[in-house]
Formats: C-alpha cells, structure tokens, sequence
C-alpha cells in the first residue's frame, strides 16, 4: 500500500494513447505490424526513457501505450516511438493519435480487452493480445501493481462479456459460415489451396478456421512484415505483394482482409486470374473494411464472392441480434468500470480510517496513564472529551468560514440518525 491518496492519484493520470483503424491509414499501420514481435525490446527503450509504468499494445490494428504517467507524456512517447518504426517526423504524428485520460482511459481499455473496440466487434484475438502485452510488460518489471489491477480487472470485465452475452458469437458464427460456403463451392478442402490477403484480426480468423477444417494448404501476401508474422504463424508459404496476380490463379479459396481502400480484387484482374485456372472456381472472402473487393467480381463466372454481411446473414438472426448484445456487452463493460472506480476510492481511504484508529488508540493509552484511580464513568468521560476537543474545534472553524455540510457530513460518518432511531 503506497501514501495516503496514492489510489486516487493513480486513476487521475492513467492515461491510453494510441492509433488504430479509424484514425491512421493503413500504410503507417502496415509498417508498424513488426511492433507485435518487438513488446519485449521497446518496453525497454520505455523503461530508459523514465518510462517504467507502461504497457504496450500492438496488434494489425492498433498500437497502444498504457501507462500511469498522464496523457501528455504518454503522447510525447508514443510518437517518438512511431515516427522511429515508420520513418515520419515526429511531429506528423499527434494528429494520427487518440487520448483518454482517467476514467475514460479505463472505459477504453475495459473495451478493447472486450473486442467493443474492434474493427469487427466481438473478434477473440484481441483479449490474446492484450495478455501477451500485459504478461510482456510484467517480465521486464514495467508494471506497477495498480496498473496490473487495471489489466487483471479489464481481462475479468472481457470474461463477463463473452460469457453474459453473444457479443463473441458473431465472429465465431461468421468463421463458421465460411467455412460451410468454401465446402460448397470445393467439396472435400484437403485438395484445395487457400490464400490469405492483408492480414487483418478477422482475416486470420477465417484462415484459421480454414485450416481447422482440412484446407490443404495456405499461401499468404501482403506487405512484407505484417504477412510474414502470419506466414511464421501457420506454416504457410509467403508470396509478395508483388506477386498476388501469380497467387491469385494457385488459390481455390481467397481471404482478403487488406482494407486500404484500393479496391484491391478488381474485376480486371480477377477475370484474368479466374481465365488462367481455366474457369476453375474461386471462393472469395471480403473480410476487409473499406471492401477490397468490387462488387461486379460476383459477376463473374466461376466467382463466389462474400462479404461479411453476407456471412452474417448466413450465420446469425442480423443486425439487431449484434446491437442488443452489444448494448448488453456495453453495460457490463460500465458497470465493470464503476466497480473498479469504486474500489479505488475505498483502497484510498484506508490509509485515514487506520491513521483515525491509531489516533484514537494512542488517546486511550494516554487516558489510561493519566486516569489511573477514576472509576469507569470518568474515564470514558475523559476519553470522549480528548476524542471529541480538536474535532470540536475544527468545525466551528469550518463554520464560521462558511462550510454549509459539516453537519451533514458528520451525521453520515457517524449514522447519527440511525443512532437516534435506535434509542428512540
């Protein structure tokens, strides 16, 4: 337990700074996907910049500094730190940040630990990744015991969610759906090649789901660093982006998951690919937001294209399923927070309750030596005197400057109503 206050203090200057899906285009969230791989190097470039109550996350869609050292400092450190991976001036970045400081900052990572804050809402791997972040940060002793309560409360809070709610069903249901629809269009999978585009959270999902399925192989493309961490992760074979035209005619079942907004499966170059496999059919996924897909794909002969919508329509009752679970997912994520908050307030309490206890107890011992020869009576009348003398003078202090609620105050420290109730 640190100083009196110490509690309090803590919640006023966490802070969560980051950039993610809605505000940094894809090309600087490209270049910093090796992040995910380097927690352990950058916590200790944190830790020589003062830096030592931090957490870092990184993930395909976000990077995020969690620290107890207040808003502006975390802002100052995460665009040193990004303009570093993506070869920008420093001072191009603050307007590609968010901030949240306080108890918006714990809202906001009860969220993300939720997948409320996701690209597709719902989607497992963040809660994975935040567990890797917090357990990297706790190895290279960058965690405070408060800011491990966050994590671990946060973590408590995304259970809640997945086991109160359907929020977790959707991508699930939506990986599922898939899979049906490429045993469709393909039969049997274990003779059918599978590439994924980008990646992104979602797409992974999907290929994984793929695999569990019996897909014969996967090919991945993308930029360079953000595909080769997938790659390394299933044991797939790496094409550049450069050769996606080449993939494209290898793959019986396409994932694509980009989200650029550069319409990257166009229907030129898809009719080429599809000419090349001699009309051999494609089941194509657009997992990616903006489409990678234009629409006219689904024209084609031998395409099946499918967006996400199209997948949930598939697999769940619709749109209003997903909003009432969010709305449900989004209270337990409050109440979470008010529970934290009020948990903090008490903890920061603690340290007057046990400095009134010893006050009080060194005033009984002094009585004690003092009174020796009084009888019962006297001595408690000495001892509320001693007890109730420098309170006494406080408040009439308090009230001829003004202060309007001492007696209110007073009454609920002391339940002096229910005291009056009882005699009466």
């Amino acid at each position: 337990m640190g100083p009196p206050g110490e509690d309090a203090s803590f919640l006023q200057r966490l802070a969560v700074v980051g950039t993610n899906h809605r505000t940094s285009p894809f090309v600087l969230r490209d270049s910093l996907a090796a992040l995910e791989d380097d927690l352990p190097a950058e916590l200790e470039k944190l830790k020589g910049l003062g830096v030592t109550d931090a957490v870092l996350i990184a993930t395909c869609d976000r990077v995020e500094l969690v620290t107890a050292s207040g808003g502006e400092a975390a802002r100052h450190v995460l665009s040193a730190l990004l303009a570093r991976h993506v070869g920008l001036p420093e001072e191009a970045i603050p307007p590609l940040l968010y901030a949240h400081v306080g108890e918006a900052a714990l809202r906001h990572i009860f969220a993300v630990s939720s997948a409320l804050d996701s690209l597709v809402i719902g989607e497992p791997q963040i809660l994975g990744q935040m567990k890797a972040a917090h357990s990297a940060a706790s190895r290279q002793e960058a965690l405070s015991t408060s800011l491990d309560g966050v994590f671990q409360a946060a973590f408590g809070a995304a259970k809640r969610v997945r086991s109160e709610t359907k929020i977790a069903e959707r991508p699930v249901s939506l990986a599922a759906a898939a899979l049906q629809f490429a045993r469709d269009v393909h039969g049997d999978l274990k003779r059918a090649t599978g590439l994924l585009i980008g990646p992104s959270e979602m797409g992974e999902l999907l290929a994984e789901q793929m695999l569990r399925g019996d897909l014969g192989r996967l090919m991945v493309c993308g930029p360079q660093l953000r595909a080769e961490r997938v790659a390394r992760r299933f044991g797939s074979l790496l094409h550049p982006f450069e050769d996606l035209d080449k993939a494209l005619v290898e793959a019986d079942i396409v994932i694509s998951s980009v989200g650029d907004g550069r319409r990257l499966l166009s229907v030129s170059r898809m009719e080429a690919a599809l000419k090349r496999r001699r009309l051999r059919p494609m089941f194509v996924i657009d997992a990616a937001i903006p489409s990678d897909a234009e629409p006219k794909v689904n024209d084609l002969d031998g395409a099946f294209l499918y967006d996400l919508d199209d997948l949930e329509r598939a697999a769940m009752a619709g749109r209003a399923t997903r909003e009432a679970a969010s709305k449900e997912a989004w209270a337990i994520v409050d109440q979470e927070v008010a529970a934290f908050v009020r948990r903090q307030a008490e903890r920061g309490a603690i340290p007057a309750v046990t400095a009134i206890r010893d006050h009080f107890e060194a005033v009984r011992t002094q009585i004690l030596e003092e009174g020796k020869g009084l009888n019962a009576e006297e001595a408690t009348r000495l001892l509320v005197n001693r007890l109730l003398h420098d309170p006494s003078e406080v408040l009439r202090g308090m009230a001829a400057g003004g202060a309007s609620d001492a007696d209110g105050m007073l009454a609920r420290l002391f339940r002096l109503g229910e005291f009056k109730e009882t005699k009466e």
